[in-house]
């Protein structure tokens, strides 16, 4: 297991190199764990995390219903939408983390596009 989770943290690495945030345009990273969903906006050039939500997050109604899955995926997709807004951003750089544009991340992805951000 630990090979696997090696391969897993070099190829975000690997991913990292390309995917890039500024201030104007952060990146926007996705994680996904058996239980919890995590997304973070990051301006690399400064290091800081400028807005973040998550299924652990207190002021998310219902919180503790909520699972990794895809129909989750979708509401903190909207969620992580409008926590954008609030903190001025419009436009994103998408960093899924290494996994594949399919199921929940495809989710996330569609749900936040229809909530007004750009990538």
């Amino acid at each position: 297991m630990q090979k696997k989770q090696k391969l897993e943290k070099l190829r975000r690495w690997r991913i990292r190199k390309q995917v890039q945030g500024t201030r104007e345009r952060p990146r926007m990273s996705v994680r996904f764990t058996n239980a919890h969903i995590y997304v973070q906006f990051i301006d690399d050039a400064q290091g800081v995390t400028l807005a973040s939500t998550s299924t652990r997050s207190k002021g998310i109604p219902d919180r503790d219903r909520f699972a990794a899955n895809a129909v989750t995926a979708k509401r903190i997709g909207t969620l992580a939408a409008e926590t954008a807004k609030s903190a001025g951003i419009t436009t994103v750089v998408f960093d899924r983390s290494g996994a594949k544009y399919h199921g929940k991340v495809k989710a996330l992805a569609d749900a936040a596009r229809e909530s007004g951000l750009k990538f």
